[in-house]
């Protein structure tokens, strides 16, 4: 489980990064060229999703949670955002969902 972890926090990483670098592009005046990296790091997230265990709807719903959490890390990180109660009652909710559909693949 680990190592599916690790998996599912890179893929999140990945389809995060190829999401944020357009959006500084178009929003912020960031530099046209910061979309060479955005699709690179989007065919890493594609690639990235071909190795997971089974390209399954459980799979992609326990993702989801790992999803949920680093985007909340991202926001903490790279924006600077606090965190509200809000976000760590949501991410709590969305962990142990995520633990749930994963112990139901056994």
């Amino acid at each position: 489980m680990p190592k599916t972890l690790l998996l599912f926090v890179l893929t999140a990483l990945a389809e995060i990064v190829g999401c944020f670098l357009p959006y500084l592009w178009l929003r912020r005046g960031g530099s046209i060229w910061l979309l060479l990296p955005a699709a690179i790091s989007l065919s890493l997230f594609a690639w990235l999703l071909t190795l997971h265990p089974a390209a399954s709807g459980r799979i992609y719903a326990a993702y989801g949670g790992v999803y949920v959490l680093t985007s909340l890390a991202w926001l903490r990180v790279v924006d600077g955002v606090t965190r509200s109660l809000h976000d760590w009652v949501g991410a709590s909710v969305m962990l142990v969902g995520a633990c749930i559909i994963m112990a139901g693949w056994r």
